[in-house]
């Protein structure tokens, strides 16, 4: 074990964080190292990964694969310019749990690991995960107390209040006696999805039931929402999820009250670099995988229609260049 890893997994770094911070929220297909270091360069507090399913890294183990050829294991790995940072999981069975804990402490050496309990996508439900999971509080319990028991970081969960007759109280409640340091709660119910306002007063209650960190998630997309949001739940901090889409200099906005809108040029340049990075971890793929977030980049500017029709099409790093310059 080398001793950078020693000192890493011996602290809760959630503790020694300047509140309130700004986390940026584990984002599927989006949350790549690429975003993560452009969020990073703007002030973003902690990052997350995208969400790793700890059954394909069980299989992984079992089937004895070369973990450097996991594809799953790829959405966890990260850059030592990336910490604080925090590899997410989502599952539902706790023997798989077991193993990829294990697998990410041992391979990835992040800060800290997450377990998704709030993912309404219903491909995630049928396997009995994120908010499915949540709603099956023995099934929850049971995946926390054996991810505590097997790893020498600090365990975290992102919650939403609600998922069938289950509220993020009464889940709280539940596992009151696993050794959790921080928990994010989206503010909308699994029916509400990603729409309507947040239940700032059930976050605000939480910490009746919560003695560690706590973040507020969703409907974040400026400094008013965010001052907003800090002062109704008292929130630690806040996770910042799709107000960093296009973008990610939300972080310093928040921090210094700016306003999240810029000039055109100043977009173009960042989606550069953005799109640079991508390129530079991904190849091919990561041009392709740019195309969504070039169309966030350029949301709301004069003549965005016509631009999209051809971003949606580019290949290349020229091709992006070609549009923006």
């Amino acid at each position: 074990m080398s001793i950078g890893y020693f000192f890493h997994s011996m602290k809760n770094f959630w503790q020694k964080l300047k509140k309130p911070f700004y986390a940026l929220a584990p984002l599927a297909g989006i949350s790549d190292s690429a975003f993560r270091q452009i969020c990073k360069e703007f002030g973003a507090d902690v990052l997350y990964s995208e969400m790793a399913s700890a059954t394909a890294l069980f299989y992984d183990a079992k089937g004895g694969k070369n973990f450097e050829l996991s594809e799953t294991l790829k959405l966890a790995r990260f850059e030592e310019k990336e910490r604080p940072f925090v590899a997410q999981l989502f599952g539902s069975d706790p023997k798989y749990f077991e193993a990829a804990t294990k697998i990410i402490t041992e391979e990835i050496k992040p800060d800290g690991i997450d377990i998704n309990f709030g993912c309404p996508v219903k491909k995630v439900q049928k396997q009995g995960a994120g908010a499915a999971l949540m709603a099956d509080l023995k099934k929850s319990y049971e995946v926390i107390k054996i991810t505590t028991e097997n790893a020498d970081l600090p365990i975290s969960i992102k919650v939403r209040t609600k998922a069938g007759e289950v509220d993020v109280l009464r889940f709280l409640d539940y596992i009151s006696d696993l050794d959790v340091k921080a928990i994010m709660i989206h503010g909308r119910t699994l029916e509400q999805m990603f729409s309507g306002q947040i239940d700032t007063a059930i976050i605000k209650k939480a910490r009746d039931f919560f003695p560690g960190i706590i973040m507020a998630n969703g409907g974040i997309y400026s400094y008013e929402d965010a001052a907003r949001v800090l002062s109704e739940t008292e929130a630690d901090g806040l996770g910042i999820a799709r107000g960093a889409l296009g973008r990610p200099w939300i972080f310093k906005a928040l921090r210094t009250g700016q306003s999240v809108n810029r000039q055109k040029s100043a977009v173009f340049k960042i989606a550069i670099k953005h799109a640079e990075l991508a390129y530079k971890q991904k190849g091919k793929k990561g041009i392709i995988e740019m195309r969504k977030h070039l169309c966030w980049y350029i949301h709301g500017f004069p003549g965005a229609s016509k631009m999209r029709e051809e971003l949606i099409k580019v290949s290349s790093l020229d091709d992006i260049r070609n549009i923006f310059l």
